[in-house]
């Protein structure tokens, strides 16, 4: 156990967010098996209130990165305060977000505020927004596991999703998770973790 343990911590502190990925293509099976771990997550009441929206189409992709460059365009020329647009820069983010064309599957996670079930009779949900974090950290792990890169994209606000991938109301864009094989170029910063003082306190 304890290798175990520590190996799985190997393999996870090398986990990287890419913004340059191949258009190399990647096998739909490894997306299903990492959706699948996603659904094993545990969540409230086991009513699983989410909703996993997976985009190959290259249309569709491209109507995404429209959509969410309008707003993150809002985003650093308006509403970012200097402060964040600060602590962004040694990063290197802006507006332009090719990577949502580039890589082979974008997969847009909704929150289900409640559920619908097939007689149409409505079914509350419970700490849906705690459920569907666990299951996106569940996904990203399952991911990264299966050697692909993620990024992790949150344009604000991200109603337009429900718009093109046909989404009911009842459903709130939680997450659009952009994944695929990382380009031959890809660099990422240089950045540290906290230590295991700072990280944890063991009582």
């Amino acid at each position: 156990m304890k290798q175990r343990s520590k190996e799985y911590y190997e393999l996870m502190k090398r986990r990287r967010s890419v913004r340059d990925f191949s258009k190399r293509p990647v096998p739909v099976e490894i997306i299903k098996h990492a959706i699948r771990t996603a659904g094993t997550a545990p969540n409230g009441a086991n009513l699983q209130p989410w909703h996993f929206a997976v985009v190959q189409s290259a249309d569709i992709k491209k109507r995404i990165r429209e959509a969410a460059e309008e707003e993150e365009k809002a985003f650093y020329n308006d509403r970012a305060p200097d402060e964040w647009l600060d602590k962004l820069a040694p990063l290197g983010t802006d507006e332009h977000k090719p990577f949502l064309e580039t890589a082979p599957y974008l997969i847009a996670v909704f929150a289900q505020s409640y559920g619908v079930d097939k007689h149409g009779k409505k079914q509350k949900h419970y700490y849906v927004k705690e459920s569907v974090g666990i299951a996106c950290g569940f996904l990203i792990s399952a991911l990264h596991n299966a050697g692909l890169a993620t990024l992790t994209h949150t344009p604000s606000p991200m109603g337009f999703l429900n718009d093109i991938l046909n989404r009911p109301s009842y459903e709130r864009p939680f997450l659009l998770l952009v994944t695929g094989y990382p380009s031959d170029e890809a660099k990422v910063p240089l950045i540290t973790k906290k230590s295991m003082s700072s990280l944890a306190t063991f009582h």
